[in-house]
């Protein structure tokens, strides 16, 4: 079918040069475009044919009255052609009327037949378009005579780009940096203390003193609160017998107390005056009447109360014995204990608020990207690396095709049998990775000694087998025409596979791509091989068969 067309093609092409001929003739003469109302439009170019990145000038005139509001076109309206540059607009007057003529500088960077678009001129709120034209860009010609040729250098090892990454770092180290901030804030900083926490602080004595210095400047015996007064009176003195002389005084009534206080002194473990109890028993017996049968002591007897408490703190710090060796190293050990719990306390509570903020955020994020999106993230997978990665562009063979991959292809020495040498001229051949890979690209490009006759169907076929003696089975093939975003038109080859892997007999199912192109006299083919279930090669692949294009030689 292939050879009909290029035969049918052959039969129906004009003499060598005669479409240029004919384009040169109608583009060299001016465009001239005239309204059915008075305004005239008129566009013109100095020449149809350039060198790459040479300018051609392009004129647009207008001629109307002098009232006419008059718009040019404004960017980049001449692709394919580029504007370089836009002059300002000149007026003529003629007379009652006016010409108005703007000249742009346009050019183009590959060579080929380009049509500049018809511009659109706005004249009184009406559209004017001019005629397209055809301008052609020729390559810059090469002397090869004098022109010393080097051989292809080797390809260079290009460093993996770890852009993505290091985003992903900083956004890492910025969500733990917050929320390392927000557990110290609230958990792990040593809060200001407060006033009632600075005096818990305080040793049993000075707290205790502490406690009797303020109610003495308390408004308790002005107000004639009396059972406030000594209620807080007996609580500082009962709260200082059970931390410092560790008896269990708030629970106590007074008679035992009292009685507590008695049996330690006579066992020697209280060094304590027999008046000083006594007088501590007064001052009880006298806060109970006060606090249980609203007697109304006068405020002097409620002063010297206060004294005599105060005594008894103080007597009592001195009748305690000094602790021995054993009760020191106990107390010291048991400070130790306390501060070892407390730091693994604080620990766990670390670890156990860290964790769950990190259960939030992959929750967060399993919830709004899925549970699949996140584990490829976290723990990597090839293809999503591959199609999330920096991306080459790179053109390959000669006569050369255009391919964006996510890795530069190597090129790939193929032993072509004596029969094949014969036929071919050349063979270049790019790949990356293989079939058994997670995923496979090939491109090639193959030319043919002169009188051979290309058959592509047959080098279709060629590629099947290779697939096949490479460890594919089942091989279901299907065939369409393809068309590329460029408008260059091929054979495209697709279908399913078991592909075997080595040493087992274990197979998975893979699917492949073949484009095939006939293009400059060469044959050109594109492989793509992946793994059914990769939820990341069908965009990898999109991709790369969108991105091919063949240069202009």
């Amino acid at each position: 079918m292939i050879r009909d067309l290029l035969h049918n093609k052959k039969r129906l092409s004009l003499p060598k040069g005669t479409g240029i001929l004919f384009a040169m003739m109608f583009l060299m003469a001016p465009v001239h475009i005239v309204a059915q109302d008075t305004p005239r439009v008129t566009s013109k170019i100095d020449s149809t044919h350039i060198r790459i990145g040479e300018q051609v000038q392009f004129e647009i005139s207008v001629e109307a009255d002098t009232t006419t509001l008059v718009v040019f076109p404004e960017g980049q309206t001449f692709a394919p052609l580029e504007m370089v540059r836009a002059s300002d607009i000149d007026t003529f007057r003629n007379k009652d009327r006016m010409n108005l003529i703007r000249t742009y500088a346009l050019t183009q960077f590959d060579s080929g037949h380009y049509t500049l678009p018809r511009q659109k001129i706005i004249v009184n709120n009406k559209e004017l378009y001019t005629d397209s034209l055809q301008v052609l860009v020729n390559d810059i010609a090469v002397d090869t005579t004098t022109q010393k040729m080097y051989d292809i250098k080797p390809l260079a090892e290009v460093s993996r780009n770890y852009s993505d990454w290091v985003r992903y770092l900083i956004w890492g180290i910025v969500f733990l940096a917050v929320a390392g901030a927000l557990i110290y804030w609230f958990f792990l900083r040593k809060k200001p203390l407060t006033q009632e926490e600075k005096e818990a602080l305080l040793p049993p004595f000075d707290r205790a003193l502490l406690g009797l210095k303020q109610l003495e400047e308390s408004r308790y015996l002005i107000q004639s609160q009396y059972k406030e007064y000594y209620s807080e009176l007996t609580n500082i003195v009962r709260a200082y017998l059970e931390e410092e002389v560790h008896i269990s005084a708030m629970e106590s009534t007074t008679e035992e107390l009292v009685a507590k206080l008695e049996m330690m002194q006579q066992a020697g473990k209280l060094n304590l005056e027999k008046d000083t109890i006594t007088n501590f028993k007064s001052v009880l017996q006298k806060a109970d009447l006060v606090k249980f049968a609203r007697s109304r002591p006068d405020t002097h007897g409620a002063e010297e109360d206060r004294k005599v408490i105060e005594n008894v703190v103080v007597r009592t710090k001195e009748a305690i014995p000094e602790p021995t060796e054993e009760e020191l190293l106990q107390r010291e050990e048991y400070i130790a204990e306390m501060a070892r719990k407390k730091r693994k306390k604080k620990r766990i509570t670390t670890i156990i608020i860290a964790a769950a903020v990190l259960v939030v955020a992959l929750g967060g994020a399993v919830t709004y990207y899925g549970f699949t999106k996140v584990k490829d993230t976290v723990f990597g997978h090839p293809t999503r690396e591959l199609l999330h990665g920096e991306w080459v562009n790179s053109e390959y063979g000669y006569p050369a095709i255009v391919l964006e991959t996510p890795q530069v292809l190597k090129r790939t020495a193929i032993e072509l049998p004596e029969s094949l040498k014969q036929v071919i001229s050349t063979n270049q051949t790019f790949t990356y990775g293989g079939l058994l890979g997670d995923f496979h690209i090939s491109a090639s490009v193959t030319t043919f000694r002169e009188g051979v006759e290309f058959n592509m169907e047959d080098a279709i076929q060629g590629s099947v087998k290779t697939m096949e003696q490479q460890g594919a089975k089942n091989i279901i093939v299907k065939q369409d025409e393809f068309t590329t975003p460029s408008g260059k038109k091929g054979i495209k080859v697709h279908g399913s596979m078991d592909i075997t892997l080595p040493g087992t007999e274990k197979s998975e199912k893979g699917e492949y791509i073949i484009l095939n192109f006939n293009e400059k006299g060469a044959f050109q083919q594109v492989i793509i091989i992946h793994r059914q279930d990769d939820r990341y090669a069908k965009d990898i692949e999109n991709r790369i068969v969108n991105s091919i294009d063949f240069k202009n030689q």
